[in-house]
């Protein structure tokens, strides 16, 4: 096989799986490992995928359709797990934490040692919920309600934010793309910011699809928060890319 039939095949089946694995390519292609890994370079600095460590993502763009609270759930569910693990690790007793809406953030109540001493701010209905099961102190954020989310957001959102101050935020996104965080609605995204610029320490907590993502509204930058937690198998160049931004956690 010609190697420019080769890259081809490679870029669709990435296209069509959005993951694919070194062995995946050697079974289907019959080629070595190592001529495999150049393919994947090459299409990586040509911008056609993203390098993963034992494979390559494909570039996830704008989506055509927002998936809901209930659709993202189920999705790379054990990678969620060991951010929102990892993320619990750094909650210390007496802090007030602001925890923003997404699947990954609800999962951080888990794995919490001791929630009697702290208070939990959010405008996140799931993650309220997930919390009530704890003697931890708890404030929901009002304002309108949007179901898609679970999220609380809007003017009266807003309103009661920005005078709140908090020990840690813990934040969620819809991807990164370079310094760039995005959401996928642009009034999620200024709640998210302002529980971010009322924090002393601003963390963003996501698993490794989540990098080199757009949507719709680009709400905070990556060089303006403290941590950026995510998974352990993340491709090195890709890691190597977001370090320049951000300090960065592998869970």
């Amino acid at each position: 096989m010609l190697k420019k039939e080769r890259l081809l095949k490679i870029t669709a089946l990435v296209e069509q799986q959005e993951v694919v694995t070194v062995n995946e390519l050697i079974k289907l292609l019959g080629v070595s490992d190592m001529t495999i890994r150049r393919d994947l370079d090459e299409l990586a600095k040509s911008g056609k995928l993203v390098r993963l460590h034992g494979g390559a993502q494909r570039i996830t763009r704008i989506e055509e359709h927002e998936l809901s609270r209930i659709q993202k759930r189920e999705l790379h569910l054990a990678e969620k797990e060991a951010v929102a693990k990892a993320a619990a690790k750094l909650i210390k007793p007496n802090e007030t934490l602001y925890i923003g809406a997404g699947t990954t953030l609800e999962l951080i109540v888990s794995y919490v040692e001791d929630p009697s001493t702290l208070r939990v701010v959010t405008n996140s209905l799931p993650v309220f919920e997930a919390w009530q099961k704890t003697p931890a102190e708890l404030i929901l954020v009002g304002g309108h309600y949007r179901q898609r989310s679970g999220e609380f957001i809007g003017s009266l959102t807003v309103k009661m934010l920005e005078d709140l101050k908090f020990s840690k935020a813990f934040v969620g996104v819809n991807g990164v793309k370079n310094e760039s965080m995005m959401a996928a609605n642009a009034e999620e995204g200024q709640a998210e910011a302002l529980g971010l610029n009322n924090a002393k320490e601003k963390i963003v907590v996501m698993d490794k699809y989540k990098f080199n993502r757009d949507d719709f509204y680009r709400f905070y930058s990556l060089y303006n928060v403290d941590l950026l937690i995510t998974n352990q198998d993340l491709a090195k160049d890709t890691l190597e890319h977001y370090e320049r931004y951000t300090k960065i956690i592998q869970a």
